[in-house]
């Protein structure tokens, strides 16, 4: 152990002994050095049981172990010496999930319905099978909730975030976003990114890649006979993937532009007047835009629209074949719609396990290694 380290984890047991207990935010201040830092010091010596470690919390072990802090080192010294050379790449993956015991993973999502539902629940399975502990943070879009959920959680003694800010484009504006990179814990990013030279780029990442979902859906109709081919739905932060996507293979597979989306009026419109606008859309691109085929976005808006568009005229599949994005309730509809379905669960779960890789590294400093930036593959389910 190099003096400093030794020289840190001294005081943080003198302190604890005269106070029986501290919080890890206030002691990181009180010694001038960063949280992740100190986590790590407590982790280390939680696992000699030297202290106890709780929420957010340390306090001394009552009675203490048999030689006191230096008697625990030298048989901690002693157990891995013993055990040197032995483990098998199986006890490496027990060790990894022995080290994130007691680690508290604080997640801030917009809603834990709909779409996110799935990502909670894969980033839940992996956290506990590694026997941590998952605490959710709910926004429900509002502004600045997103930042207020993260301090929340901090507070509580989240050892790591993942965030799914409230960013309207899925990315950050300009001057929008820094505080994520800022954050005194390891945090991943979950279905967000940041463009480069922002701040929160060089955070880690994992997202669907709504751009290949969309081209897959594009490529599909085309491959069915569609030469004109429509993308329609209400602004989301997904929509500006789905557009690159969208636009990017109508270029490359040489195909008739559909006609453009109306310029959108003064001030902002209602869920109604969206719903309205998409259906006008839609019914002026079949009759009079030569369109026959629409990726709609999302699920529960295509399975309105259409009955609406029929009553309008509009025969689906015959005048107009659809495939839905994110594949929700797409198989409910009165006709099960064919759609492109994100991987939420894996994006959640591999969020989670590339957080917790981040908090539990073994043989150096946690943290350490390059930042990865993941994006997982939409898959088209089609529906007949």
């Amino acid at each position: 152990m190099r003096p400093h380290v030794d020289q840190r984890q001294a005081q943080v047991l003198a302190l604890v002994g005269a106070r029986g207990s501290v919080r890890v935010a206030d002691l990181a201040q009180e010694l001038g050095v960063s949280p992740v830092t100190l986590r790590r010091d407590i982790e280390a010596m939680a696992a000699r049981g030297e202290i106890r470690r709780m929420h957010g919390v340390i306090s001394r072990v009552e009675g203490g172990r048999a030689g006191g802090a230096a008697g625990a080192r030298e048989s901690a010294a002693a157990s891995a010496s013993a055990s040197a050379g032995t483990a098998s790449s199986a006890e490496d993956r027990a060790g990894a999930s022995a080290g994130a015991a007691g680690l508290v993973i604080g997640m801030v999502v917009p809603t834990t319905e709909y779409y996110y539902a799935d990502v909670v629940r894969g980033a839940r399975e992996v956290v506990e099978a590694r026997g941590a502990r998952l605490t959710v943070g709910l926004t429900r879009y509002l502004p600045g909730e997103d930042r207020t959920q993260a301090d929340r959680l901090l507070s509580t003694g989240a050892d790591g975030l993942l965030l799914t800010p409230n960013w309207d484009a899925g990315s950050p504006g300009p001057g929008e976003g820094a505080w994520t990179a800022e954050l005194p814990v390891p945090t991943v990013l979950v279905e967000r990114w940041a463009p480069p030279g922002h701040p929160a780029a060089a955070l880690d990442r994992v997202a669907s890649d709504h751009a290949h979902g969309a081209a897959t859906a594009v490529q599909h109709l085309v491959e069915r006979g569609h030469r004109r081919i429509a993308l329609a739905g209400r602004a989301t932060p997904t929509t500006p993937r789905l557009r690159a996507g969208y636009e990017a293979a109508v270029a490359a597979l040489g195909l008739e532009p559909a006609p453009p989306w109306p310029a959108a009026g003064p001030g902002p419109l209602s869920d109604a007047d969206l719903f309205a606008r998409t259906l006008e859309y839609l019914c002026e691109a079949v009759t009079a835009g030569g369109v026959s085929a629409a990726l709609i976005h999302s699920d529960t808006d295509a399975i309105m629209l259409i009955p609406r568009l029929q009553a309008r005229g509009v025969r689906v599949p015959e005048d107009l074949a659809v495939i839905t994005y994110d594949d929700e309730v797409a198989g409910l509809a009165d006709v099960p719609l064919s759609a492109v379905a994100p991987a939420k669960r894996e994006v959640g779960a591999r969020a989670a396990g590339l957080l917790l890789d981040r908090l539990t590294t073994a043989g150096g400093e946690r943290g350490e290694g390059p930042r990865q930036h993941v994006e997982l593959l939409p898959r088209l389910t089609i529906r007949s």
